[in-house]
């Protein structure tokens, strides 16, 4: 990765360490990495998320409701376009919902803006693998 692809997925991993550490003091921080104008596609949702608050409280939700074991980014792709950049990336993790561990697998496509001297978080988009597919 060059310099600027480095600068953007630092951001990214650390936005994610704000919901996956286990320490609930740390999705203040979410609000460093989220843009005013945020919007996300879920797995759980039948309409997009739009705005940093909602989209804050939906991560913070999630934080709070699992206890996450273990989480990793894998073969991550930087593409940067002037002031924009599109993340994707896989995803494992571990975690307990309801009582019950579960193994998650998954993806991740982010679309970040560097504004204000730092790169912000304006679209997420993930999903688990689909079924029966490598």
């Amino acid at each position: 990765m060059n310099k600027d692809e480095r600068e953007v997925w630092d951001t990214v991993q650390a936005m994610n360490r704000c919901w996956t550490c286990g320490d609930l003091r740390q999705l203040e921080k979410l609000n460093d990495y989220f843009h005013d104008e945020m919007v996300a596609i879920t797995p759980v949702d039948r309409k997009r998320i739009e705005g940093k608050r909602p989209c804050i409280a939906g991560w913070s939700n999630f934080a709070r409701s699992t206890t996450i074991h273990f989480w990793t980014e894998k073969e991550a792709k930087i593409q940067i376009y002037g002031e924009s950049a599109v993340v994707t990336y896989y995803y494992d993790m571990e975690c307990d919902i309801t009582g019950q561990r579960l193994a998650l697998s998954g993806r991740d496509m982010l679309t970040l803006i560097h504004d204000k001297g730092r790169w912000q978080v304006v679209a997420d988009q993930f999903s688990s693998f689909p079924e029966n597919q490598n």
